[in-house]
C-alpha cells in the first residue's frame, strides 16, 4: 500500500499530490487512499462473526465491504467505455449476502487490489479523457469519465461512514 496505517497521520488530501496523477484526479485519489485507509483501521480486529449482522436492518459491514469494491470496479468498467462482464453482474448480485467462507481479511485485501487497479488507471489517463462522455448502467444514463471517477472516490467515502456506524453499534 505504502502509506502510513495510523489515524493520527493527516488525511490523504493533506499529503501533497499522489505523484504520476493528474492534478484533476487529485482528490479522487486522495479520497479513494483515504478510504482504503480507513477501512483497514476500522476492521481492523472486526471478529468475521459479525460480518453479515444487519443491527436494526442497518446494510452489514460485510454488504459496506464488497458494495464498495463492486461499485469501484463497476465504475472503472464504465470509465473505460466498457459494458459490465456476467462475473461483474454475479460479484452485483452476491453483494451482502452471508458468505461464512469470506472473512473481513478477504474483504480488505479484495478492496485494497480495487484501489490499486483505480490509481494505476487515474495514473494512465489523458487528461483530455476526463470530459469524454460515458453511459452508466443497463439505462445508458449520462456521465463523463470525471464524473465516474469522482463519484466512485465519493460514494466510497459515504460507505466508509456508514459502515464505521455500524461496527460500533455491533461492537
Amino acid at each position: 500500500m505504502g502509506e502510513e496505517l495510523t489515524s493520527t497521520a493527516p488525511e490523504f488530501w493533506l499529503r501533497g499530490p499522489i505523484k504520476g496523477i493528474s492534478p484533476l484526479l487529485q482528490p479522487a485519489a486522495h479520497a479513494l487512499s483515504q478510504s482504503r485507509l480507513e477501512l483497514t483501521l476500522y476492521t481492523d480486529h472486526f471478529p468475521d462473526k459479525l460480518l453479515w449482522e444487519r443491527p436494526s436492518g442497518c446494510a452489514s459491514v460485510g454488504f459496506h465491504m464488497q458494495h464498495i469494491t463492486g461499485v469501484l470496479d463497476r465504475i472503472m468498467t464504465y470509465a473505460q467505455d466498457s459494458s459490465l462482464s456476467e462475473e461483474q453482474f454475479q460479484y452485483l448480485k452476491q453483494e451482502g449476502q452471508r458468505n461464512p467462507n469470506i472473512s473481513v481479511s478477504d474483504l480488505v485485501g479484495n478492496f485494497n487490489r480495487k484501489v490499486d487497479e483505480a490509481l494505476l488507471l487515474f495514473k494512465q489517463l489523458p487528461e483530455s479523457e476526463l470530459t469524454k462522455a460515458r453511459a452508466v448502467g443497463r439505462k445508458k444514463l449520462p456521465s463523463t469519465v470525471l464524473g465516474l471517477l469522482f463519484h466512485a472516490a465519493e460514494h466510497s467515502q459515504r460507505h466508509i461512514g456508514q459502515m464505521l456506524v455500524t461496527i460500533r453499534v455491533l461492537q
